[in-house]
This record gives structure tokens, sequence and C-alpha cells, in this order.
């Protein structure tokens, strides 16, 4: 009999949440940016949320679903922009499920341990800009 040892990964947690919009929303303050965060567990439930005063109001829809874009697909939305383009292998993707996807840099996978537990999306700067703010937000809980 063949045993397989599983390595349980703990799960982003709330404390965990918290740290990573306090870190994108420092790298958003930084530059001059106003911005929304969304970030999501592994089930894609949302653990927190915080929108700038004077953020766009669809700043909150976009960083939602930048961050489970990046859930869904386990890829930094910036690196599946142009798999949606005509003729790309996820073209219709964004409207063939219920909840919309969204093909727009911003959203980026949280891995503990390489295993995805979660993602954070920023939306309101420039698309560059927010997955900047979200890859700083991976750097400071990881460091």
């Amino acid at each position: 009999m063949s045993t397989t040892a599983v390595t349980a990964v703990a799960p982003l947690t709330i404390q965990d949440a918290e740290a990573l919009v306090e870190a994108a929303r420092a790298a958003a303050e930084a530059d001059g940016a106003t911005v929304a965060i969304t970030v999501l567990d592994a089930g894609g439930h949302p653990l927190a949320f915080r929108r700038d005063d004077q953020a766009v109001l669809i700043a909150g829809e976009t960083s939602d679903r930048k961050a489970y874009t990046a859930l869904q697909l386990n890829a930094p939305t910036a690196d599946l922009v142009d798999a949606v383009l005509p003729g790309g292998p996820f073209h219709t993707l964004p409207t063939a499920l219920d909840r919309p996807l969204l093909f727009i840099a911003g959203g980026v996978p949280v891995r503990r341990d390489g295993r995805l537990i979660g993602a954070i999306g920023v939306g309101g700067g420039a698309p560059e800009q927010d997955h900047g703010f979200a890859t700083a937000a991976l750097e400071a809980l990881a460091g």
C-alpha cells in the first residue's frame, strides 16, 4: 500500500488579508493613487475590502473582479490580458460565466508554500499601477 504525505498549508487569515490591504494601500498612497482593494480566500469569499474616499466608485467592482479572476485562473491578471483578445484561448471566457471575469492588470493570486490560498485585486489606478500595488502587498506579506 502506497501512502502519499500531504502537507497542510495554513489558509489565508483575516490578519493576512488586513496586512495585504494595508501594504497595497501604502503602495498606492506613496504613488499618489486612490484605489480599492479586495482580498478573497481560496473559496472566493471576501476577507477584506477597502476603497479610498476619493477612488472612483467602479474601483470597488474592478478590484473584486480582478481578485476573482486571479483566483479562478491561478494567475496574475496582467499575464492574461492577451488571452482574451480575438483569437486568444480565453476570448469568450469573460462572458461565459455567471460571475464575470476581468482581464485587466491588478489581480494577483496569493500562494503559501506553493499552494493557492486566495487572491488580491486592486482597482482605481492605471492597470500597471494596480498590478504593482498588488505585488507590493504580496512582497510585504512574504517578507
